[in-house]
């Protein structure tokens, strides 16, 4: 990696990418399998669901953001 800095920037982008998806699936099963339902003490699993819903989306368009400019900048 030494020799290419970018290589870090470009692994994170991808990281973001993934958990963003991870994160938008998760909450669409909260939202269909958990109505009415306690999640671990922490509130209703639907609107937990929500929450992971809405921040998954975000992770996963600034993931593709990222890699975008990373590319086009000629740093990875």
């Amino acid at each position: 990696m030494a020799g290419k800095p970018g290589i870090a920037l470009a692994v994170f982008a991808i990281g973001i990418y993934i958990i963003g998806g991870g994160a938008t699936f998760a909450g669409v099963g909260l939202i269909v399998f958990m109505e009415g339902r306690d999640l671990w003490g922490w509130g209703e699993g639907r609107s937990f669901g929500y929450l992971l819903l809405c921040v998954g989306l975000s992770f996963t368009i600034l993931g593709i953001l990222l890699m975008r400019i990373f590319r086009n900048r000629g740093v990875a």
